[in-house]
């Protein structure tokens, strides 16, 4: 069947809304003022991890009927519940969702009320989860709300920041930071890893399906060609926003210290508009932290209802955004003291299940290959975030660091190969002893 380009058009505004959010706003800018002169490279690897890896993880499920707990149950069945759940409680309640009503306080709310403390935060984030809880009811009404509406006011409110800052910022851009200098790309590589967007990703997949769906499209071909069309609008939006709002950050490398990509934008935008500017970037943070919330909110309710039957939808959003509520109250630099190591030890094993996916066909699917290459890199990954959370690993550090790449970061990938290639060639083993028994 044919889809109206308005749809295609409305669908990726609404993923593109999805994404954006607290660690699309704070991380671009920082990379900007840190990687300097070194900046391309860096923001072309943020891109890669930020952008490209999250459009191809929805385009993988729209490959499979149930999504990410299929995907999860090709390793095992339990490795699929426990994974996907595990996910799911990370951008939702746990992480994501706090964060993001964090960084919409700290940027929006709190530049405005002088000697802001915990009382205001409280008021805030009670009345952003009303409104979180009020908004993701619906779930169908979720294109129209999002798509049709805030996306186009958030991304107006964007480009008036950004075409601002090519004519009223002057700032040079200065030498790139110490981890920029050698490895730029791979550094912004990894720093795509904090948007969280490759993992939310696995979760917003299923509420594109849905959207499809939704305007009759039903055949999984057309399913997989049309989500890929969402994803190219997605990229092509999330990419120019991250490039500018990077580029503003190597600019303001010389009108001050900054401790964070929030205080870089907030500079920024005072010293191009003054208080209009802080107004401005308030209405921004406000529209990406809350567009990602409601997206967040609804697809934990459409994956732990539909997981435990005994759930109800609107009881499991209520209990998400009590939860969210909650842990937003502790504050934006604990969630992240919390979350990165969590996200370092995720971020790889979603990686290697997605591309797997998509290579698929290539070793018929054998669990033995997505066993071998999942357990390899869990084990890779769970020390790197280990020691992101501060544990003393010294007596295991020399023998990880023997790893290719482990000094970018990227130690997980040569034993995620060796693992898929022993699990290929224990499936050969295995099908050729069936064979002798057969014959």
């Amino acid at each position: 069947m044919k889809m109206k380009s308005s749809d295609i058009l409305f669908i990726g505004f609404m993923l593109f809304a999805l994404f954006f959010g607290a660690g699309n706003l704070i991380y671009p800018p920082t990379l900007g003022i840190e990687s300097g002169t070194a900046y391309w490279p860096a923001i072309f690897g943020f891109v890669l991890t930020g952008v490209g890896i999250p459009v191809l993880t929805v385009t993988a499920i729209s490959l499979v009927k149930n999504g990410t707990i299929e995907l999860g149950s090709r390793v095992h069945p339990a490795f699929g519940l426990v994974f996907t759940s595990v996910v799911y409680l990370a951008i939702g309640p746990f992480f994501g969702i706090p964060r993001a009503a964090n960084v919409a306080y700290e940027m929006g709310v709190q530049p405005l009320v002088p000697g802001g403390n915990t009382g205001v935060l409280l008021i805030f984030t009670l009345i952003f989860f009303a409104l979180v809880f009020l908004v993701s009811l619906n779930p169908s009404k979720l294109v129209d709300r999002v798509g049709q509406w805030l996306t186009p006011l958030l991304l107006a409110a964007i480009v008036a920041l950004v075409v601002g800052s090519f004519f009223l910022l002057d700032g040079t851009v200065q030498q790139p930071a110490e981890k920029y200098q050698a490895s730029p790309f791979f550094t912004g590589f990894l720093e795509g890893y904090l948007t969280m967007d490759a993992i939310a990703a696995l979760a917003f997949g299923i509420l594109v399906i849905t959207a499809l769906k939704d305007r009759g499209v039903t055949d999984r071909r057309q399913l997989t060609a049309f989500t890929l069309k969402v994803g190219i609008v997605t990229a092509i939006g999330l990419t120019t926003v991250y490039a500018s709002i990077g580029w503003i950050g190597a600019k303001m490398a010389t009108e001050g210290s900054y401790t964070n990509g929030g205080e870089i934008l907030s500079g920024a935008a005072q010293l191009m508009y003054g208080q209009t500017g802080t107004l401005l970037l308030g209405v921004i943070v406000a529209l990406a932290c809350f567009t990602t919330s409601v997206g967040l909110t609804v697809a934990c309710g459409q994956f732990f209802s539909k997981t435990f039957p005994k759930l109800s939808y609107k009881f499991v959003i209520f209990m998400v955004t009590i939860g969210s509520f909650a842990v937003a109250n502790l504050g934006l630099e604990q969630i992240i003291a919390f979350s990165v190591p969590v996200l370092v030890f995720i971020y790889p094993i979603a990686i290697v299940l997605i591309a797997l996916s998509f290579a698929n066909r290539l070793f018929n699917g054998s669990t033995f290959v997505y066993q071998g290459a999942i357990l390899l890199t869990a084990i890779t990954s769970l020390y790197d975030g280990l020691a992101a959370f501060g544990m003393d690993l010294s007596s295991v550090e020399p023998l990880m660091q023997q790893l290719p790449f482990f000094a970018l970061g990227l130690g997980w990938v040569v034993p995620a190969l060796v693992g898929a290639l022993a699990g290929g060639l224990l499936q050969l083993l295995v099908t050729s002893n069936d064979r002798k028994v057969t014959n």
